[in-house]
């Protein structure tokens, strides 16, 4: 079954692209994800020989990642050729839902915001399985369904105020409770997924408009309205946002390519203590 065209994945290049000689002005965003995803790294207490940056951006994750973890072999993927060439090292161009790599060959995929624009994100999710080898580690970050709440209500409301008709300019993100599921669907085992938020404050919105725009994160969505965005509803969007804190909701998920030392779920009727015990109830299983 053919995927659903959520995204114009050309748009998403092209946005990029543009984005990549001034990223370093907008990478806030990206900056404080790649912490957040070196401090789970962290916890890991394992090494990577073989790392994929999926995601690289102009090489801020491999920055963060490169010397650590018992990594020897770096590689960062991008989906914007300028990207890919700003980002240095061993670094090449590759779409997110057709990885270049061979089966089994990596210890980790890091990716830091960029599954939120593919069109088939469980695909994508099982690219990324395939690659890795037994025992390896997916990390990833995307943007989650709070993301950019009040840009998506203020549009709305303004284009419904002026009876024209609305059309979307935020994509719909993943939601959290959907991340074990998707890992599942792809093969991933102990997966796991949670959500933190940054909020932003803007003092002006307008700041918010040029943030995305640098960090190629503009309106992708294929079902976008395609005349240019008209003064009035744009000023009223403004006024509705004049105030309000940003969400930018971080979905981030984890998950292992399966092998037999890792820990499975005991099989149903094999548990040796009993529910009512554990909760200090009576218990009417006598032996």
């Amino acid at each position: 079954m053919t995927a659903p065209l959520i995204f114009d994945r050309r748009l998403v290049r092209a946005r990029r692209d543009r984005a990549a000689a001034g990223f370093a002005d907008h990478a806030f965003l990206y900056d404080e994800v790649g912490d957040r995803l070196v401090e789970r790294l962290e916890l890991m207490q394992r090494t990577f020989q073989r790392t994929l940056v999926l995601g690289a951006r102009t090489g801020g994750m491999a920055a963060r990642l490169n010397g650590r973890f018992g990594i020897e072999t770096l590689v960062q993927s991008e989906f914007s050729e300028r990207m890919a060439r700003a980002a240095g090292g061993l670094a090449v161009m590759a779409d997110e839902e057709l990885l270049p790599f061979a089966d089994g060959s990596l210890d980790l995929v890091v990716s830091p915001l960029t599954l939120h624009s593919t069109n088939d994100l469980p695909g994508a999710l099982a690219q990324i399985r395939r690659t890795l080898k037994p025992d390896g580690l997916l990390l990833a970050a995307l943007f989650g369904l709070g993301t950019l709440a009040p840009l998506r209500d203020g549009f709305l409301a303004a284009e419904s105020a002026a009876g024209q008709g609305t059309s979307p300019h935020v994509a719909p993100f993943t939601e959290v409770r959907d991340g074990g599921s998707l890992l599942q669907r792809a093969g991933f085992a102990l997966p796991v997924a949670d959500a933190e938020t940054v909020i932003v404050s803007y003092e002006n919105p307008l700041r918010l408009f040029a943030d995305l725009r640098g960090m190629g994160e503009s309106n992708p969505l294929e079902s976008r309205a395609r005349h240019p965005l008209r003064r009035h509803i744009l000023f009223e969007t403004i006024q509705r946002l004049t105030g309000q804190a940003i969400p930018f909701e971080i979905v981030f998920l984890t998950g292992w390519a399966p092998h037999e030392s890792q820990q499975k779920p005991l099989s149903p009727g094999t548990g040796r203590v009993s529910l009512a015990k554990t909760l200090g109830g009576r218990d009417d299983n006598r032996t």
